[in-house]
């Protein structure tokens, strides 16, 4: 009797040791090695979404790739629950009104400069006077309403959530929508090609970066906020246009598949989406699975941001 006692512990032990593990990354939000690791999906909801923001379903998402970057890799899986998310970037118009209601004053008003690509000189500076509502400074036109704000810091897009009772997006929600909330395994949120029927799907370097801009897209900076049209699930602005701030600071996806936590302090915030930068000979980064990541008190032309809020 013993005996049988101890063959069946025995084999309940390695039926756990082999069985795959999950991890917590954040509340809402499980990680994996394998999509078979998670018992069940999140469970559905139905429920309206707050004016200005669509319903991301939840589900278990792959996130990154094995034929991207080195940051991309290894391929993870995340099981994450429902969450509204804005439709389209946070525009000047709207960072205004949070300018006005609050007094704020951005990173880079305080700095007195702002991060600028020049395509002259093909490279970036400082230029003085430079802000959100000037991105390429003083001397160049103001941001039109819009368009989605830019030379806002991570601490400035933070500040903004905050005072809209929202908060960024991690980056696996942020991947997650942009695979339309159900694992979608496309290049970009609407397909394979950037181009279709002879018109571009979004705002990126039309060229050989930085040597030459052909524009063929219409637009050298920023572009209107859903000019381009719409995901599967009814967003704007996931590819292209501009990088995106997230809530995250810089980790590796190795070190979730090993169980470690989130890093909960570092140098640099991620970032998601890609920009009108960006050009497939140096900067693929508008691809689902492209990341970039920056200081948090980093303001600059071609980023931007939007936010996201629990589904309670």
């Amino acid at each position: 009797m013993r005996l049988s006692i101890l063959c069946l512990l025995t084999g309940v032990l390695a039926a756990c040791e082999s069985a795959p593990s999950t991890h917590s990354y954040a509340p809402g939000i499980e990680t994996a090695a394998t999509p078979d690791a998670f018992a069940a999906p999140p469970s559905s909801v139905s429920v309206a979404a707050p004016a200005g923001m669509v319903l991301v379903p939840g589900g278990v998402t792959q996130i990154g790739s094995a034929e991207g970057l080195d940051a991309e890799k290894p391929v993870i899986w995340a099981r994450i629950a429902p969450f509204f998310i804005d439709a389209s970037p946070v525009t000047v118009a709207q960072f205004r009104a949070f300018v006005q209601a609050t007094g704020y004053k951005t990173q880079a008003e305080t700095f007195g400069d702002g991060g600028v690509f020049s395509e002259e000189n093909r490279g970036w500076t400082l230029v003085k006077g430079a802000c959100w509502h000037h991105p390429q400074g003083p001397d160049a036109p103001p941001a039109p309403d819009n368009h989605p704000v830019t030379q806002v810091s991570w601490n400035d897009a933070n500040a903004y959530a905050i005072w809209a009772k929202k908060r960024l997006p991690s980056e696996l929600e942020w991947e997650h929508a942009a695979r339309n909330g159900r694992n979608d395994q496309t290049l970009y949120p609407f397909g394979n090609d950037l181009v279709e029927n002879g018109k571009p799907r979004a705002n990126t370097w039309n060229g050989i970066f930085p040597e030459k801009n052909a524009n063929t897209d219409g637009f050298r900076t920023t572009s209107p906020v859903g000019y381009f049209g719409k995901t599967p699930l009814g967003l704007t602005d996931m590819t292209g246009n501009v990088w995106e701030w997230c809530a995250d600071w810089r980790m590796n996806y190795g070190d979730l598949v090993a169980g470690k936590p989130a890093p909960t302090t570092g140098d640099e915030k991620a970032m998601r989406g890609g920009s009108f930068l960006c050009e497939p000979s140096w900067c693929h980064g508008y691809r689902v699975s492209g990341r970039s990541f920056s200081t948090p008190e980093t303001g600059l032309m071609h980023v931007g941001f939007r936010c996201v809020r629990s589904v309670q």
